[in-house]
């Protein structure tokens, strides 16, 4: 009887080492597009992985202190509701064009070439845009949004 039943935990054991050694991590670049990312496609039919950023604190932090962006790359701001939302390029390191969204994802306003705030003090950086209501904001590169035809009045898509 006890041989029976340590029979049946080795099988168990090397069944559940199986079982979670088929799993595999998908790398973190993969996990971040899986979760929180969403696929936006841009007038020229180019394709962008931007983080989905949604809660008050993720968008306040938004691309502070990092080093670079990838050319496929970018950061989506889905706010609850249209109003006029400026922005600023307070502790973000790299230039960024920043396009504004209405509620049917049709752009309202571009700032392109935002450049870094250097100054120390958040308050003493500009803030861009927010001239117009809109309830999507998206981060690309600077220079993206010339180079992929994103214009005022052309549409974005994404879900």
């Amino acid at each position: 009887m006890q041989w029976n039943l340590l029979a049946g935990r080795i099988w168990l054991m090397a069944a559940s080492a199986l079982l979670i050694g088929g799993c595999s991590q998908p790398n973190s670049d993969e996990a971040v597009r899986d979760f929180a990312s969403r696929q936006v496609t841009l007038p020229n039919g180019k394709i962008i992985h931007a983080e989905a950023m949604m809660r008050p604190v993720d968008m306040t932090r938004g691309m502070m202190f990092r080093d670079s962006l990838a050319p496929d790359r970018g950061m989506l701001f889905i706010h609850g509701a249209p109003g006029k939302y400026p922005y600023w390029m307070y502790n973000v390191k790299i230039p960024l064009d920043i396009i504004w969204m209405d509620a049917r994802r049709r752009v309202v306003e571009i700032s392109p070439n935002t450049p870094p705030c250097k100054e120390q003090s958040a308050r003493a950086c500009p803030t861009y845009g927010g001239h117009e209501n809109a309830q999507f904001v998206l981060e690309l590169n600077a220079g993206a949004a010339a180079k992929n035809g994103v214009t005022i009045g052309s549409t974005i898509e994404f879900y």
